[in-house]
């Protein structure tokens, strides 16, 4: 059990720092177990934190401290204390060099966090406070500094890499050689980057819109460098694509890209030198997915685009971390949006939101996309700060407006260029750009929760008005009974009885953004002839739960016509949810399970239509996930909920079956692979038929099956060909490819780590028997965060009905997993607790069952604060 609470940080509790830091001279010297670092900061007192000299405060954890020295002179231990937390430094005048010598071991830093070895490679994690694992230092983003960093190894390491621009190397008298990188820029330590190791290295350059060549270069081990080709092209669309969009133009001579195999995150943005975990940058068509694909282009635009948003400005404190992600967040997927599907990419995002952000909204966990306090800041890289963060930004965008928009973001980076800044800052350059009062908005960054607007409407025929009645709730959350009414951005159409939009404005608008701000209110439609059926949410304009009472009917007229792509997929899930619901209680009643006529009928013109974009049909045909129809409930029947999703599946599989195989020959063509969003929507399609004829369980579904896992010539039908047959082959079959897929790509990580995947998430091979075995297999790795997230995190977030068998098994081992993950990694640790911290939300013996299991890693001994945070205050 843990002996003491951690201490809470508190955003009110924010104080400007005693002392900034104008420069850090860094020098390294490499060894796996005994890293020597030398620093010499020019330190001088902040005269707008006060008179006096205070200590200096200087942040380190698991240093050996060798020696402090101040302007020259070595400081005896009496002037300073060293602490678990780092060192007290007794302060004698206002501005001095001060320079530290100390060691680290990065061979046995498994957290991966400050610097650590990544098979024979070195690399840093410094965001969020990583750098105080390197050297003793005001470890916080609003101290910004101009560094110069000095990389001294044995040539087993040929690249010593850092951020900004390359000013000398050369051999010492040892016989090592030494690379010295400058940083033009200040920058906070958290975006501090280096990398050493035997890497190869694909070139290109860009040439700016002012004229400036930039060389491009992304670095890999030898193995993987004809993987590279998809995240160049991608960097260079993202370069063009933020000129274009936001006028922001890259500023160093050299933009590099590194792909480790042993990262937490995605990716990591430090200026210059952007790490990124291998899966989020490497693809060749054999090996990588379309999503894989579309993942890596959005990744490394994200991180391209923080250069601006993130790093030229940046966060003045951790809690206010969405001014930077939820900005970039929202940059990436509109630069997504642009480059393939819109409708596809934004019904993807909402997707993300509902099933797993609303999640978050309702659990012990949640908190605004400006959190007030923390105990553990990595535990606040949530979906709340990035994907909520970067829907309240979008939010702000539709209120405005493209122009109205771009004029605020570019006052904000004029601005705050080269400062630490806060989400209020950037609100103002949005209000004072455009002579708006977003002051009732700003209530999205510091209330928790989403909202539920709750749609009435009345027809008044004989006067022609339409009005729609809208009231908005938000329900409690940890800290926050009561909500204030918020500014939310309501973008509606009306649909006649033909299904066209009518004319809402004298401009010819069919559209308008109502603007609720009131716990209820009204809105009045003139000149209306007839009732209309309300497309509400257009777009999914605001982060919130829309209530309004659809029928059957009205939900497959909306389905058919409604001119808003994302409102006609939105309608199918709706359908989906209503048809579910009644399957759910008819297996709790005993009574025999059905699906209505027309919801197939329905199901079958959209698969018949030769209209529609093939990737909406796709999303469309995609039955929502058990993890999303759970979120549709206060109280969670786990066995009902994969009963139903079950029946319903098979329906539509067998009664769709001529339909679905006719659909899969037509777009089983065989052509050169294109990450195009033509072809990629043909191959999504094709492939949700073959997974519902695969349900169907009929002799030719299983030999096309088998066909297309024999013939596939790209890694997206490869993989749901194999994920068809594990899933629905018989048990010689399934076995059969298993072995067979990874004898043929036993030698590519990122492919391994797919195959990993598809077994744990599947709900007939993904058995905890299974999933314990595969943790036995050479291919796993407990230390990789890929991997764990692969097998176990596979396992919980993606295996409803195993994870949730009634035993408790599921809940039980992954309680296990998290102990033995907490030594090793406290961030993927505390990340892998999540799903056992619902426990309230689950009927049965389910809640109990997993309540205990977050009481066992409770009493385990002694937690990070990572997880000791997250545990403690789910069940409290």
């Amino acid at each position: 059990m843990q002996d003491a609470q951690p201490k809470t940080i508190y955003l009110k509790d924010y104080q400007v720092p005693d002392y900034l830091v104008d420069s850090t001279d860094l020098h390294f010297e490499l060894e796996p177990k005994a890293t020597l670092v030398k620093s010499q900061l020019s330190v001088r007192r902040n005269h707008e934190a006060g008179e006096g000299l205070p200590p200096l405060l200087l942040d380190g954890v698991d240093l050996e401290l060798i020696s402090v020295a101040v302007d020259g002179s070595i400081l005896p231990p009496a002037s300073y204390q060293e602490t678990p937390e780092g060192l007290i430094l007794t302060v004698e005048k206002p501005e001095f060099l001060l320079e530290i010598y100390n060691r680290i071991n990065p061979e046995d830093n498994t957290s991966l966090e400050g610097l650590y070895l990544s098979n024979d490679m070195y690399c840093t994690q410094c965001e969020a406070e990583g750098f105080r694992k390197i050297t003793f230092y005001p470890d916080r983003p609003d101290v910004m500094s101009k560094f110069t960093t000095t990389i001294v190894s044995s040539k087993i390491l040929p690249v010593l890499l850092s951020n900004g621009n390359e000013i000398d190397r050369g051999y010492c008298e040892d016989g090592r050689h030494f690379v010295t990188w400058e940083d033009p820029f200040a920058k906070p330590a958290y975006l501090f980057a280096l990398v050493a190791g035997n890497l190869e290295h694909r070139d290109d350059t860009f040439t700016t819109v002012s004229g400036r060549e930039v060389k491009l270069r992304i670095y890999t081990e030898e193995k993987n460098i004809g993987k590279c080709d998809h995240a160049m092209r991608s960097l260079k669309k993202a370069m063009r694509w933020d000129e274009e969009m936001y006028g922001r133009e890259y500023d160093l001579d050299i933009f590099m890209v590194v792909a480790v195999d042993h990262f937490n995150m995605g990716a990591m943005e430090n200026k210059g030198l952007n790490i990124f975990n291998s899966a989020c940058v490497l693809a060749s068509p054999e090996t990588a997915t379309d999503s894989a694909f579309q993942r890596i282009e959005s990744i490394v635009g994200h991180e391209y685009f923080h250069n601006w948003s993130g790093n030229r400005v940046t966060c003045r404190d951790w809690f206010q971390l969405s001014l930077k992600e939820g900005f970039t967040v929202f940059r990436d997927a509109e630069f997504s949006a642009d480059l393939n599907s819109r409708a596809v990419k934004r019904i993807e995002d909402v997707s993300l939101l509902r099933t797993s952000q609303f999640a978050e909204d309702a659990g012990p966990m949640a908190h605004p996309i400006r959190p007030e306090s923390y105990m553990e800041i990595s535990n606040f890289y949530t979906l709340t700060v990035y994907e909520k963060g970067a829907e309240v930004v979008r939010m702000i965008h539709t209120l405005l407006g493209q122009e109205r928009f771009r004029r605020g973001s570019d006052l904000y980076f004029e601005r705050h260029d080269g400062c630490a800044v806060t989400c209020e800052d950037f609100i103002v350059a949005m209000e004072d750009a455009n002579q708006v009062d977003l002051a009732q908005f700003r209530r999205w960054y510091s209330q928790a929760g989403t909202p539920v607007l709750v749609v009435s409407d009345d027809f008044d025929q004989s006067k022609g008005i339409y009005t729609l009645n809208i009231r908005q709730t938000c329900p409690p959350t940890p800290d926050q009974e009561e909500k204030l009414p918020f500014h939310i951005p309501v973008k509606i159409g009306l649909l006649d009885g033909n299904g066209h939009d009518r004319i809402l404005s004298d401009e010819g608008s069919t559209e308008e953004i109502l603007e609720v701000r009131n716990v209820e209110q009204n809105f009045e439609f003139n000149g209306i002839k007839e009732k209309p059926l309300p497309s509400l949410l257009r777009g999914f304009s605001a982060p919130v739960k829309v209530r309004y009472s659809y029928t059957e009917k009205q939900l497959i007229f909306l389905m058919r016509n409604d001119s808003d792509t994302f409102n006609r997929w939105d309608a199918s899930q709706r359908l989906a949810f209503m048809a579910l619901s009644n399957i759910q209680q008819d297996y709790r009643d005993g009574k025999a399970l059905q699906v209505s006529s027309e919801l197939i009928e329905a199901y079958r013109n959209v698969l018949k239509s030769r209209i529609l974009d093939p990737a909406l049909v796709a999303e469309i045909l995609t039955l929502p996930s058990e993890q999303s129809i759970a979120e549709m409930y206060d109280s969670v029947d786990a066995g009902a909920i994969v009963a139903a999703r079950e029946f319903l599946s098979e329906t539509l599989a067998n009664t769709l079956a001529p339909e679905l195989k006719e659909k899969y020959l037509e777009l089983n063509v065989v052509k050169p692979y294109d990450p195009n969003a033509k072809d990629i929507a043909g191959r999504s399609l094709k492939n949700i038929c073959l997974s519902y004829l695969a349900v169907a369980e009929k002799d030719d579904a299983l030999d096309l099956l088998e066909k297309q896992f024999d013939m596939a010539e790209n890694m997206t039908d490869s993989a749901a060909a194999l994920r068809g047959l594990i899933n629905h082959g018989d048990a010689i079959q399934a076995e059969a490819a298993i072995q067979s897929f990874y004898q043929h790509w036993q030698g590519d990580t990122q492919v391994v780590e797919l195959w990993l995947g598809l077994q744990s998430s599947s709900s007939r091979y993904g058995s905890l028997e299974n999933i314990r075995t595969l943790m036995e297999h050479p291919a796993f790795e407990l230390k990789n965060p890929n991997k764990v997230r692969a097998v176990i995190g596979g396992f919980a977030n993606r295996n409803f009905k195993q994870f949730h068998k009634e035993d408790g098994s599921g809940y039980k081992f992954i309680a296990e997993q998290v102990v033995a993950l907490d030594k090793l990694n406290p961030q993927i640790a505390a990340r892998l607790v999540i799903p056992i911290t619902r426990w309230r939300k689950y009927t049965g013996n389910l809640s109990d069952k997993m309540k205990n299991a977050l009481q066992d890693v409770l009493n385990s001994g002694t937690l990070s604060k990572d997880v000791f945070e997250v545990v403690n205050k789910s069940l409290i």
